[in-house]
């Protein structure tokens, strides 16, 4: 039987993996520039964590997620989404007496049973950041920094933020009674996907992407009219802050984000290179989910995106990615003892930080040096019969062709 991989997820293949571990490079010295800390969290969680934290009625919880009854009879589920994890274990770990405030990140997968699309994977990394303990704006305007920083860093630069506020809980239950009268009077013009919606999950019909939704929702009352004052003081100085920074933005009621947890700042980072499904990352603030969780009231503010999607639009903007490191010095050997010989000094070598390959076919010298040259070797170093004698090989330079002989023991030294 010949196997393949399961629908939903993709193998990520050596000639590739320079591309990956140059972003993820970008994201962990980006993050720890702005001072976040990595936090790892498992791969499963207990299946009532996403029920009370993300919300039932939510299509991650309703439809997409990968859950399982473990052999002790527990209900587990792969994670589809950071924060709640990340909440889970700052409660469960005590960490509001540790410090007031914490800024964590993430780099890990995430598992939804969704439709696979361009760059959305049923298996796909994220890179996420949290800000926990504080209220304050300036947390909202560090994360869409942080974000918008990795994002130039990978190249790119021509994308969308788009901002919203959906405000405190009651002002938000309040306005969901208020949209969905509306909708209710319209619902004739409704796809079914939202009218499915407009019970379950309300807010989730002004982002439908259905031609006939957009018309009806383009002059449904808008949540920034029905905010309270302090809700809309604290969006307006989200908003004149990234103004004041040079960020451009654009307010957009449509951007209410899928989950129950969100209060008051929603944003997204969209890209016209990923199609219909056009979100590059986006996040919010989240004031009461510490508390569902269990833990004392705290403030909180996070975003997420997916790995595969930037690295997808970063292709596409022409982004040089760093290539796969060649070895820098390739071990021809012409005989049995030679290899052993070859082995010793490669070992040394590598102890010193110096990369080394060689032959593990038993091919021919030509063969040997075609390879070190399909490799990008920078050097080959020769060892027969006469040099085991001498104790010193031919050290060939793959750029010029200059060969000269050199001890076993300081080939270090002639390669610097």
């Amino acid at each position: 039987m010949k196997f393949r991989r399961p629908k939903g997820t993709k193998d990520v293949l050596p000639k590739d993996i320079a591309k990956w571990h140059y972003v993820e490079r970008i994201i962990r010295e980006t993050t720890e520039l702005f001072g976040f800390a990595e936090i790892r969290t498992p791969t499963f969680e207990n299946t009532e964590l996403f029920k009370r934290g993300v919300g039932t009625d939510t299509d991650i919880v309703g439809k997409e997620m990968y859950t399982f009854e473990d052999k002790g009879g527990d209900s587990l589920t792969l994670r589809p989404e950071g924060t709640a994890p990340v909440m889970r274990a700052y409660v469960e770990n005590g960490m509001q007496s540790e410090s007031p405030i914490h800024k964590l990140y993430y780099l890990t997968s995430m598992f939804r049973h969704e439709k696979p699309q361009a760059g959305r994977y049923r298996e796909h990394t994220q890179f996420g950041a949290e800000i926990v303990g504080s209220d304050h704006y300036y947390c909202d305007v560090e994360l869409i920094l942080l974000a918008k920083e990795v994002y130039n860093r990978c190249g790119i630069q021509d994308f969308r933020l788009k901002l919203n506020s959906i405000g405190k809980a009651e002002e938000r239950r309040n306005y969901v009674e208020i949209l969905k009268s509306y909708l209710n009077s319209n619902i004739e013009h409704l796809s079914e996907e939202s009218k499915r919606r407009l019970e379950t999950n309300t807010l989730r019909v002004l982002d439908s992407k259905d031609m006939n939704d957009r018309k009806v929702t383009d002059l449904a009352p808008k949540i920034l009219d029905h905010l309270g004052s302090e809700s809309r003081t604290r969006f307006d100085n989200v908003v004149n802050e990234l103004s004041r920074l040079g960020v451009k933005h654009e307010v957009d009621f449509r951007i209410v984000r899928g989950l129950d947890y969100y209060t008051d700042t929603t944003f997204e980072f969209l890209s016209d290179d990923l199609g219909s499904q056009d979100a590059l990352g986006g996040g919010g603030r989240y004031d009461g989910l510490i508390e569902q969780l269990g833990g004392k009231p705290t403030p909180g503010v996070g975003f997420g995106s997916g790995v595969e999607r930037l690295i997808i639009v970063a292709e596409k903007n022409g982004f040089a990615f760093g290539e796969q490191k060649a070895p820098l010095v390739y071990f021809i050997a012409l005989s049995d003892e030679a290899r052993k010989i070859c082995y010793g000094i490669m070992r040394d070598l590598r102890k010193l930080d110096v990369s080394c390959e060689t032959d593990l076919l038993g091919r021919s010298f030509k063969a040997q040096m075609r390879e070190a040259n399909k490799l990008n070797c920078r050097y080959v170093y020769i060892i027969g019969d006469d040099e085991l004698q001498k104790k010193k090989g031919q050290l060939k330079s793959m750029a010029t062709g200059d060969q000269v002989e050199t001890e076993f023991g300081k080939i270090k030294e002639n390669i610097e």
